[in-house]
């Protein structure tokens, strides 16, 4: 449970605008805490699952416990629980003896300090404070090497013969998994005259060939340096493209300073902010590595091994809920970025594409500016073999641009509402009681408290033709020990939203509270067509910025006073938005049925849903390619394929590898190693 207690702030679709809970008032009796309960996600079980899920789940099940040799390869022990006063805490990601006295349970062998703590891998760790629990516990999930166990300890072997299987608690495994980060793999192809990948079962791959690389390199624009764009260009050029890749922000240097004007002195950069720039949107947010395409599949697994290699911690390869921190993320990317010019791929930031060029059906190049130059001109027309456009959410002009050349887009539902603001000791309180002062701001025993929330909404109650329309309403980018960050590119429009560093030591948590929005509201206010998403975020931008009065300021409003549809707090408490704060109406600023949605979904929260980009460039399933034009590849989250950094790393990696084969410098898909990557939807665990 979590309690709703300071602010709100106005979230427009993957940014936000702001709302806060009265301060206390010696006239009222104390406001009702207002609850937020952990979501669980629906599940089809027993009688319910479809026929063929339940042939397909009988099957998997039988394949798993039926184990010919117990006492070869690896097992996997899922759900194994430390009591937090047992464990020496977070950081430790080893293997400790209240953690070894958990494997000898199940393994029933009676001394567990004989077990030899080399013969086991922590695979996942997370903490689990939920209420029903007597004890909050760390939860571990290890792989057991069985030679090395056997080799240490050889009386355990009649043990191991007695081990019964049971799905996902204790799984045989026939070897360990071996897959490396994306530049092992890639170097794998590019070793002997003919490259090969081996996979888990042994079988190789043949992903390229000298013989069929061509004669002149091919040659590639990658438009974006966000997780997409950057995945995209590592694979093409370790394939052997002559990769050119376009930013129209800064690189990490100079766009921290760019932003350390727009804090301090108001000055904002329209082309190097907290939406442009190397690494995308993302850097300066809360560098949340969760994903919903499953973290055990390998598409992720290479992803997070490569951003290991890059610098990161090797604990996101084991925290149940990963996280970098912006700190974190910009020494990462300065080696990626000078990985990438090692390989010969040129990198040019402060560069804006403004044009596709087009020869029939065929995008043969881009027609770019320089945005350092006043007045800027077009300065150059690139041509290249193919575009992979990883534009972000925020690149709105490349929209119109596409629209301007008949290229198909989609609309697609996403998501509006505010970021709520508290203490975070609050939400320390709430979620681990008596374990508060366990956290330490991000230094102690226990992670730093957060949440997850939704509510699904029928629409009743509201005289509204759009009353009857289902909505989902949810949490989404919650920060704990974080801050409230300006993200407009454009002074007169008005979103924010949350980010925090590696330890997320503020005072503060915030997260964003969310309403899923269709055509049908784009429409009720006469917007219509492909970018009427994109209009009704403007419009409710540039409303906001109006109420906050200019100059970047936020409207905030008390969360009992939204609810009761008036203003009467004008005392605002303080807020880690350092650009100011000023008491609004923000129940005004919607729709009304929107409105009444974020309503009632503050005071009631019951399953989870999923934002998404309001646009969807449509691309061919198996080469990635647009279907409107050959040789322009959209890919990442501005395209509406991803929805965080993991997810987009994910899809521009495959991409880079759908073109690679498009232009012959590999002879097989990426997915018969990896996978076939995932939506952003799909759950894999």
């Amino acid at each position: 449970m979590a309690v709703i207690s300071h602010t709100l702030s106005l979230h427009s679709p993957f940014k936000q605008l702001f709302l806060f809970p009265n301060p206390t008032s010696t006239s009222k009796p104390p406001h009702k805490l207002l609850q937020i309960q952990c979501s669980k996600r629906p599940k089809r079980t027993g009688k319910l699952r479809y026929p063929s899920e339940k042939r397909k789940l009988k099957k998997m099940h039988k394949d798993k416990l039926d184990v010919k040799d117990k006492c070869q390869g690896f097992w996997r022990l899922s759900k194994l629980g430390v009591d937090v006063d047992k464990d020496p805490g977070k950081d430790f990601l080893a293997v400790s003896l209240p953690l070894l006295e958990q494997i000898a349970k199940v393994l029933e062998f009676p001394v567990s300090s004989m077990l030899p703590a080399e013969a086991f891998t922590v695979v996942r760790k997370s903490f689990d404070a939920r209420k029903f629990l007597k004890t909050p516990k760390f939860v571990y999930t290890i792989d057991m090497d069985v030679e090395k166990l056997l080799d240490a300890e050889p009386r355990l072997w009649d043990f191991l013969s007695e081990l019964d299987p049971k799905v996902g608690l204790v799984e045989h495994l026939p070897q360990e998994k071996a897959l490396g980060d994306l530049i092992d793999l890639l170097g794998d192809c590019k070793k002997g005259q003919e490259g090969t990948l081996t996979e888990e079962s042994g079988k190789t791959t043949q992903l390229s060939s000298k013989s069929h690389i061509p004669s002149e390199k091919p040659k590639v624009a990658v438009v974006g340096s966000g997780p997409a764009g950057l995945f995209a260009a590592l694979v093409l050029g370790e394939l052997g493209a002559d990769v050119t890749l376009i930013e129209r922000g800064q690189p990490v240097e100079q766009r921290g300073r760019d932003i350390g004007a727009l804090i301090v002195r108001r000055i904002i950069q329209s082309e190097s902010n907290f939406c442009f720039g190397e690494g995308g949107a993302g850097t300066w947010s809360d560098g949340k590595l969760v994903t919903r395409i499953g973290k055990n599949s390998d598409s992720v697994q290479a992803v997070l091994k490569t951003l290991v290699h890059f610098g990161a911690p090797r604990s996101i390869l084991v925290d149940g809920k990963p996280h970098l921190g912006t700190d974190r993320l910009v020494p990462l990317l300065r080696n990626f970025r000078q990985h990438l010019q090692a390989l010969g791929v040129s990198i040019k930031f402060g560069t804006r594409v403004d044009d596709i060029l087009v020869e029939g059906s065929t995008v043969k190049g881009v027609k770019v500016s320089d945005v350092t130059k006043s007045p800027q001109i077009y300065s150059d027309e690139l041509r290249h073999d193919a575009v992979v456009l990883a534009v972000g959410h925020s690149a709105r002009d490349v929209y119109q641009m596409l629209l301007s050349h008949n290229v198909h887009l989609a609309p697609k539902d996403f998501a509006v509402g505010f970021r709520i603001e508290h203490p975070q000791q609050l939400i320390n309180s709430i979620q681990y009681a008596g374990l508060a002062d366990e956290v330490q701001k991000g230094r102690g025993k226990v992670p730093v408290a957060d949440y997850k929330v939704a509510n699904y909404l029928s629409g009743d109650g509201v005289e509204s033709p759009l009353a009857t329309s289902n909505r989902g309403c949810y949490s989404f980018c919650m920060c704990p020990g974080g801050q409230v960050v300006l993200t407009s590119t454009n002074p007169l429009e008005l979103c924010i939203n949350g980010m925090s560093f590696s330890r997320r030591s503020s005072k503060w948590a915030n997260a964003a509270l969310v309403v899923t929005v269709s055509s049908k509201d784009f429409e009720h206010l006469n917007l219509h067509g492909a970018l009427s998403g994109v209009a009704f975020q403007r419009e409710l931008e540039q409303k906001a910025a109006i109420m906050g009065g200019g100059n970047f300021v936020v409207p905030v409003q008390t969360a009992t006073d939204f609810l009761e549809n008036k203003l009467s707090v004008t005392c605002i408490p303080p807020s880690s938005y350092r650009l100011g704060v000023k008491a609004a109406p923000l129940h005004e600023l919607f729709p009304a049925h929107i409105t009444k949605a974020l309503q009632d979904s503050i005071l009631m929260f019951d399953k989870e849903t999923r934002t998404s980009s309001p646009v969807q460039i449509p691309r061919k399933s198996d080469t990635y390619e647009s279907t409107s034009l050959k040789g322009l590849y959209p890919v990442g989250e501005g395209a509406g394929y991803a929805g965080g950094i993991v997810s987009a790393a994910v899809d521009g990696m495959h991409a880079g590898f759908a073109v690679a084969k498009n232009l012959g410098l590999c002879t097989s898909d990426i997915d018969s190693v990896l996978g076939t990557a995932q939506s952003p939807g799909f759950v894999k665990y």
